[in-house]
């Protein structure tokens, strides 16, 4: 923001200000406590100075209440939300966020840069500093089929957009640790024009001593305070992350001092539209880590300035004179749960509901090439689950999933085999799943078993797949998995859930498989469906979708499936489903 003479007036006391933000009691983040009784005086969107009040043209008593700088994702998919960029604001920002850095990840690997495009241009005009990663891995890894491949020429451009603040998580961590030159090329290429940000979960010793001095920054796949910690020594911004699948925090929160504190942020990656709304966002994320113990204002300042600094955005994250007006009012330091949110010093939500007014709907991009992207093999049908059995004695690999966590566990079954064959027993949770190709690129089915699931009967489907969103499906019969996929294709993606050969609930998501193009609420209501008829099943988690999602993830450890097979992610791998190991 360039040199304003009529901020530096107002912040002088010689000219009236917009707006005054009356008996406040402000968070300081940059001296970790707070100053009562003062007032914050904003003109032109931002602000001018905090103190003794002014002349101005409106004027809000707060109260007594707390006024702290506006929360900041400092990195999620948009698209895990299902929604729209310009549907998403009306669920985040009541709950305070005024900033977010989206990795168009997720669509880039459906749609390319036309996907991503469509995200960028859906999120103008709207009251919101949204801003964006350039995807790094599409696809994440060559142990599955993506829609689209981009080179850092493909990225290049993007980098002429100011709201492009970073290259997006390099999940290819033993690209750049054995200096693959397609992978440096492109964390030169983020490292030229911004930062790069990273993605290395349980990456240790001198392989993330040479990950990092690739020039990578950050990290938000911690999972254990041991490894966030030597992250932290090692110089890398740690990110703590809570989000629906993965919730970090408070394996985490032990890490963070007053000395480290700066180098820690909060994201949530991956966060479903009904968790949004109930829930909560950043301020989920600042609520749960003050629980776990954290100081309150550091809390706030990790969910705002800390963020705002690794990004470069100087102006962003604090109540101070020079900084942008966003901003949140909230009652109770210790629970923070905004009940007024400003951006640019414009009431844009109060009491849980967005005011500002909406984005005209011409204003709107064309989604017409987003459609249409679920095509299943020509000879698809119920015979492409089985899965024979070529050593009667073998047991099976199977994927141990944790509905709280991405990472999976690499177990080693006794088998159930009929006739050849290899089956489910859903008297072990033992289900099978199965992932199928769906961008017209061969239509290759990938084949496994899971166990975690909970349920005896039917089918769970979803086209939202981590990271190539392939189709993906679990079940305790073929049938129900057929019919499942079989739904998902009419609707051009989506979720939805089988018994018996009938459809109970879908969830469609007709834009490239991963969005919704109905409103926020509607969305939330179809989610909840979907949902109410999976517990039926008898499933016990509260949205396994979630967790069904990550299972494709080839770049996760320890057992994945991708459409190509059974991927062992440590030894990065296809494997085999049955095994002579214990």
């Amino acid at each position: 923001m360039p040199a304003d003479p009529e901020l530096i007036a107002v912040a002088r006391g010689d000219a009236p200000a917009d707006l005054v933000l009356s008996n406040a009691r402000v968070i300081n983040v940059f001296t970790r406590d707070i100053e009562d009784n003062v007032n914050v005086v904003i003109k032109n969107g931002a602000i001018a100075r905090i103190g003794d009040d002014t002349d101005a043209a409106h004027r809000i008593d707060v109260g007594g209440s707390y006024v702290g700088p506006g929360f900041i994702d400092a990195h999620m998919h948009v698209e895990s939300t299902m929604m729209r960029p310009s549907e998403f604001v009306r669920l985040a920002l009541p709950h305070g966020t005024t900033g977010v850095v989206f990795d168009p990840h997720e669509i880039a690997n459906v749609c390319g840069i036309p996907g991503m495009r469509f995200l960028m241009d859906d999120a103008r005009d709207l009251p919101m500093r949204i801003m964006f990663a350039a995807s790094s891995c599409v696809p994440a890894s060559h142990l599955e089929t993506a829609g689209a491949a981009l080179s850092a020429d493909d990225l290049a451009p993007l980098f002429d957009d100011d709201r492009v603040v970073a290259l997006a998580e390099m999940m290819n961590f033993p690209g750049v640790v054995h200096a693959f030159p397609d992978v440096l090329e492109k964390v030169r290429l983020g490292l030229e024009h911004r930062i790069v940000d990273g993605h290395c979960p349980g990456l240790r010793g001198d392989e993330l001593q040479a990950y990092i001095a690739a020039g990578i920054s950050s990290d938000h796949e911690c999972t254990t305070a041991d490894e966030a910690r030597e992250k932290l020594r090692r110089g890398m911004q740690v990110y703590l992350r809570e989000g629906s699948a993965a919730r970090n925090i408070e394996a985490l929160v032990s890490v963070v001092t007053a000395e480290n504190a700066h180098r820690c942020c909060f994201c949530t990656d991956d966060r479903h539209p009904g968790d949004l709304r109930d829930e909560g966002h950043i301020d989920h994320a600042v609520r749960r880590a003050i629980a776990c113990g954290l100081d309150p204002v550091t809390a706030i300042a990790m969910g705002s300035r800390h963020t705002a600094q690794h990004y470069n955005q100087r102006e962003l994250g604090a109540v101070a004179p020079g900084m942008r007006a966003d901003l949140v009012v909230f009652d109770d330091a210790r629970a923070p749960s905004p009940r007024q949110v400003f951006v640019d010093g414009v009431l844009v939500a109060e009491d849980g509901v967005m005011t500002a007014p909406p984005r005209a709907a011409d204003r709107a991009p064309d989604d017409a090439h987003l459609r249409n992207t679920v095509h299943l093999p020509d000879d698809f049908g119920a015979h492409r689950f089985r899965i024979e059995s070529s050593n009667p004695t073998a047991n099976i690999r199977v994927i141990g999933m944790n509905p709280h966590s991405l990472v999976t566990e690499h177990l080693v079954m006794p088998a159930t085999r009929r006739d050849g064959e290899l089956v489910t027993d859903p008297d072990r949770d033992l289900l099978k799943l199965a992932v199928i190709e769906r961008h017209g690129k061969g239509g290759s089915i990938g084949l496994g078993f899971v166990t975690g699931f909970g349920f005896r009967d039917g089918a769970l489907a979803s086209t939202v797949g981590h990271d190539s969103h392939n189709l993906t499906v679990v079940g305790s019969n073929d049938i129900d998995m057929e019919k499942a996929a079989r739904v998902l294709t009419k609707y051009g993606g989506g979720q939805c859930v089988v018994r018996g050969g009938k459809v109970l609930a879908c969830l469609p998501l007709p834009l490239a498989g991963l969005l919704s193009d109905e409103s926020a609420e509607a969305l939330v209501e179809q989610q909840q469906q979907v949902l109410e008829k999976v517990r039926e099943l008898g499933c016990p988690h509260h949205d396994p979708f979630m967790p069904l999602s990550f299972l494709p993830l080839s770049v996760i450890p320890t057992l994945k499936l991708s459409d190509q097979g059974l991927v062992d992610v440590n030894r990065f791998r296809i494997v085999t489903v049955e095994t002579t190991e214990d």
